[in-house]
């Protein structure tokens, strides 16, 4: 059985001569002490330091019995708790829990797992939230469904925001309201937040409910909309490979790391960042893809040929961007800005590197016909609807190099189609001529 007492400790003595009342729990032998917000001075205590004030001692006790009765009330569970954790429900049970708080733990936690993207995306959605509350502190009681409600307005409409550049100089931009697809997103990262910190601070084995309510019941996130394809043809591809860029500009930059990335299977900014010589084995790049590294008891792995074409590309840059970027974050702002470059110098309206990864897909899957499971495995999906079945069969990176092969063969193809359709247009303006 678990008991309370009020406790005071000479050897606590604070520089001002005053003492914290501490809330002594006893449970399985051990002992845990919670502080209170009452303090006394030695004219207040007994010789054996018990308290003598009335007041004081009347605002313990009533404490103690408020203790009491929730320990008497958690009945046969009590069996499951420490001392340590049994001291944390009687502090933190009625105390509110701060939402934005509670993102700011979690993000950083992210960040320690190496789960850099998702960390990105929630913190998008925690100063978002701070924009339209005005404050740096949000009771999570105050997400509720008629809240979401009116902040989706707010997400739909143009707004101002301040942000902090790396000399702490605030930055205000103005920002388009989010598209159907852009929302959806934005709010399912909402609800995965306030769905992780019902997972940290509530405990159904125990009958703990720190937080009562949940708005996504009422306020539904719903399915993502359809979006457009965000491939381009490979006559743009060839465009973009032979675009004439600065040499060093992010021009150049993008163009090639678009390439590199068309060549191998798509791969992202984030795993080409990170990918060093090491991970160069018999010809082959072998790595874990971080977006989904931490989710997948693979790990995400794949092995990916190095085409000849890749080659030059990746002796190039290879180890590289950590000494020319700092993060993979400055990476990828490098390549917003060269995109939007190349973009003006191709004439190609729509163009970012995760284009060239759907490039990749649907070349191989509509020119190639390549199978979805194969075009899936190239792309280090997983397959849902196989997972008892992936168990049993290893993967053949031989498919996956069949994938890439048919795939660069038929941008070589599409090039020869180029080049008879220019030189029969030559000879047609000769004789014209």
């Amino acid at each position: 059985m678990a008991t309370v007492s009020a406790k005071v400790f000479e050897h606590h003595k604070k520089t001002d001569g005053t003492y914290n009342v501490k809330i002594c729990i006893h449970h399985k032998d051990q002992r845990r002490y919670l502080d209170t917000n009452h303090f006394v001075v030695k004219k207040q205590l007994t010789k054996d330091f018990k308290i003598k004030d009335p007041f004081i001692a009347d605002k313990v006790e009533q404490q103690l019995r408020d203790y009491r009765k929730e320990i008497s009330e958690l009945d046969d569970k009590l069996d499951f708790f420490t001392a340590e954790s049994l001291r944390d429900y009687l502090r933190d049970k009625n105390e509110d829990i701060d939402f934005i708080k509670f993102c700011n733990s979690h993000i950083e936690r992210l960040k320690k797992e190496s789960r850099a993207g998702t960390a990105a995306t929630h913190r998008v959605v925690r100063n978002s939230l701070v924009d339209y509350l005005k404050r740096d502190s949000v009771s999570i009681n105050e997400i509720h469904s008629n809240m979401l409600v009116a902040y989706e307005r707010y997400l739909r409409s143009e707004r101002t925001m301040t942000r902090y550049n790396q000399d702490s100089k605030p930055v205000v931009t103005t920002e388009k309201g989010l598209s159907n697809s852009g929302l959806h997103n934005h709010m399912r990262d909402l609800r995965t937040l306030f769905n992780a910190a019902r997972e940290l601070y509530n405990n159904e084995d125990l009958g703990i409910y720190r937080i009562k309510h949940y708005p996504f019941k009422k306020y539904k996130v719903g399915s993502p909309p359809l979006t457009k394809k965000r491939n381009n043809t490979l006559e743009q591809v060839l465009t973009i490979r032979d675009c004439v860029t600065k040499p060093g500009s992010r021009a150049e930059l993008a163009k090639e790391l678009y390439m590199l990335s068309f060549y191998l299977c798509g791969m992202n900014a984030v795993d080409l960042y990170q990918i060093t010589e090491r991970d160069i084995r018999n010809g082959r790049v072998d790595y874990n893809r971080s977006k989904t590294e931490a989710k997948r008891k693979d790990n995400a792995f794949i092995s990916i040929k190095i085409v000849d074409e890749a080659k030059p590309l990746l002796e190039k840059y290879i180890g590289k961007f950590s000494l020319r970027y700092s993060s993979c974050d400055c990476l990828n702002w490098a390549l917003c800005k060269g995109m939007e470059q190349l973009r003006k110098l191709t004439g190609i309206p729509e163009l970012t590197l995760y284009w060239a990864r759907h490039t990749f897909a649907s070349t191989a899957r509509n020119d190639c016909r390549m199978s979805k499971d194969d075009v899936a495995l190239a792309l280090n999906h997983v397959d849902e609807g196989n997972r008892t079945t992936d168990i049993y069969i290893a993967k053949d990176w031989k498919i996956v190099d069949d994938v890439q092969r048919k795939v660069v063969a038929q941008l070589k193809k599409t090039e020869g189609w180029i080049l008879t359709r220019q030189q029969k247009k030559n000879k047609t303006d000769k004789v014209a001529a």
